[in-house]
């Protein structure tokens, strides 16, 4: 199964979320899962299976209890297989930030919070 194969079903997204948090246990997770999906604890184990298999998480046994914990290596091949799009997305987002930082310091100026000089937007070719 590829990756986006594994990522292709919300409740494994939804684990992968939880466990980009930090380590947690079958217990939490299967309570978390079985409540926002309304599936099974069998069906919560089986995602949980998939993400093991397919490397996207670890398990260790402490005592009764199992931890998972996310294994970010599969991540990695993802976040490489979209550096490609990167360059269609990148721009509108360097733009998005210039103009909410205007924004924000058009509005300090107008609220007397800041000074005019503020309101020239910073653009990495000036930070640097």
């Amino acid at each position: 199964m590829n990756a986006f194969d594994v990522l292709g079903d919300p409740a494994r997204r939804r684990i992968l979320e939880l466990l980009a948090e930090g380590e947690r246990s079958a217990g939490e997770l299967g309570a978390v899962i079985q409540g926002e999906f309304g599936i099974s604890q069998p069906a919560v184990s089986q995602h949980l299976q998939v993400l093991r298999d397919n490397g996207f998480a670890t398990v260790r046994a402490v005592g009764t209890r199992r931890l998972y914990a996310i294994d970010p290596t599969p991540l990695r091949e993802i976040e490489r297989w979209l550096a490609r799009y990167h360059r269609f997305w990148d721009p509108r987002l360097d733009a998005l930030a210039a103009e909410l930082a205007r924004d924000e310091t058009e509005r300090r100026v107008r609220d007397g919070t800041g000074s005019p000089a503020d309101s020239e937007p910073k653009t990495k070719e000036k930070e640097d």
